[in-house]
């Protein structure tokens, strides 16, 4: 007989059938869970739904139920001729749809902006496919030369010279510009009466003196210049002569003999494409018929500023980031004090600094145009936002990365380039793409300066009598909202992608 105390328990029924469990997958699990699990979400999703129904049902019935869509001139969108409520009149956007895109680009030259535009998609794309092979080719399509590219085919004219020119020439006008500023300082100085002046007078030697070595190392490359300009082919020798002397600083820079001719030979396929393009747009000869940056506008115009603010803005960024945690006194105050400046100001000062006052302070024969003011200006203010961003993922780093990397013989360089500087950008892709987001939008402000944007543009055809309706405005602004929410809404979504990509170990 075994002891009840160690035999097996056998129950002799069956045990009573339970409920069903909650739902916790599905739709119905997402509703219990994230929308009816507390008294708080019930409110919050109730209010929720009945502001959507207040204000879905109106938008869709103006935009797409009560829409015009055919018609030559206002007389199409107007109540008495429609029969019913007129919701949008968009006719009036495909009567503009030109003017939005292009501005007043002349209709006969629209196709290079569309040829831009074919070229930045066929580069970005592959840019931002992760598996697609060649991601270096590609960057250095996209980042340098496809910025060339866009220029010689928007603007249009050509070259008289290559890097040897355009050196010589700045160097000659920097120079000349230090010895007039000196002379000014010298001449201002002896005018002062007193012991004051003596100051004045030995910094406007300074500057002139410095002008006049300045003067002096750029000597060789007037010569050359000179020399150059003897022949017809100015540009060709220009280029040969560029590509002579950056091959075999490339060459030694890296090792000259032992390791040096993969550097060699890829400075020399640079300028072989350099040559291309300059032979196939006509470069030489005058290229394209020239089209004022005053003729640009709409979406062309908003894509230029944006695109060119936000690439040229990160190295600005990075650089300042790096030069506020920096060592050195004097770069980490400058750096300081750029940041400062530029986050102190609002941006409607800065387009107005760099459109009306900024000529005041160049050399009389040396001009810029106004649309790259503007881009130098925005490219500025945004780098000094983008540098407190990447800060902030500079001191999430922990100090053991760098230092692992300095037990390892990295320099300092190796080290931010390949341990420190990608992980701090990958914790703030979130930050950098609101600063992208918020760039695009604060584009239309080029309208102050007359600059027409695709906004701008916008106001400018209300001013049509042809399409003077009651719904124009609403239809016009609607059609621009919905261009600046697709472009932003996909860098927030492609900004996700790559953040969950890059943070996969956090995801695991």
């Amino acid at each position: 007989m075994t002891d009840q105390a160690t035999s097996p328990f056998v129950r002799q029924t069956l045990v009573e059938p339970r409920k069903a469990p909650i739902k916790t997958i599905g739709i119905v699990g997402f509703i219990r869970q994230r929308l009816l699990n507390s008294p708080l979400n019930i409110f919050l999703t109730v209010a929720s739904l009945a502001l959507l129904a207040l204000v879905i049902p109106p938008t869709v019935k103006f935009l797409l139920v009560d829409a015009v869509w055919h018609g030559n001139d206002r007389s199409a969108c107007l109540e008495a001729n429609a029969g019913h409520v007129v919701g949008a009149c968009w006719p009036f956007v495909q009567a503009k749809f030109d003017q939005f895109v292009y501005g007043f680009y002349p209709g006969a030259e629209r196709w290079r902006v569309n040829l831009t535009f074919l070229l930045g998609a066929l580069l970005l794309v592959p840019l931002l496919i992760p598996r697609i092979p060649a991601k270096t080719l590609n960057s250095g399509l996209f980042f340098l030369a496809y910025p060339i590219i866009a220029f010689f085919l928007l603007r249009g004219g050509g070259i008289r010279g290559f890097v040897v020119n355009w050196s010589a020439d700045l160097g000659s006008g920097l120079a000349s510009s230090f010895r007039d500023a000196g002379s000014q300082l010298t001449g201002a100085g002896e005018a002062m009466t007193g012991g004051l002046g003596w100051p004045v007078i030995l910094l406007g030697r300074a500057v002139a003196l410095f002008g006049q070595a300045l003067g002096w190392v750029i000597l060789p490359l007037e010569w050359m210049r000179d020399y150059t300009q003897r022949f017809a082919a100015t540009v060709w020798i220009d280029l040969t002569l560029t590509a002579a002397i950056i091959s075999l600083l490339a060459f030694f820079l890296t090792g000259g003999f032992r390791n040096g001719w993969r550097a060699l030979l890829r400075s020399v396929a640079v300028f072989a494409g350099i040559a291309v393009v300059i032979k196939v747009m006509d470069l030489d000869h005058g290229g394209l018929p020239v089209v004022d940056t005053r003729q640009w506008g709409g979406l062309l115009v908003t894509l230029v500023v944006s695109v060119t603010g936000i690439v040229a803005s990160m190295p600005v960024g990075i650089a300042l980031a790096l030069g506020r945690r920096s060592t050195i006194p004097l770069i980490k105050v400058f750096s300081i004090a750029f940041i400062e400046f530029w986050r102190g100001v609002p941006l409607i000062t800065v387009l107005f600094f760099a459109t009306y006052m900024l000529p005041l302070f160049l050399p009389g024969n040396f001009t810029v145009d106004g649309l790259v003011r503007v881009l130098i200006g925005i490219a500025l203010f945004a780098g000094a936002y983008n540098a407190e961003v990447i800060r902030g993922g500079l001191l999430a780093i922990p100090r053991g990365q760098a230092e692992a990397a300095s037990a390892l013989g990295l320099s300092y360089w190796k080290t931010t380039g390949l341990i420190v500087m990608p992980q701090a950008l990958r914790h703030v892709i979130p930050g950098l793409v609101n600063s992208f987001i918020a760039l695009f939008k604060d584009t239309t402000l080029v309208l102050i300066v007359a600059i027409f944007d695709l906004l701008g543009q916008l106001r400018a055809s209300f001013a049509d009598p042809n399409w003077a309706t009651p719904t124009t405005l609403f239809t016009g602004f609607a059609f621009t909202g919905i261009i600046y929410f697709v472009f932003c809404f996909g860098m927030s979504r492609y900004s996700l992608f790559v953040e969950r990509r890059l943070n996969v170990h956090k995801n695991v």
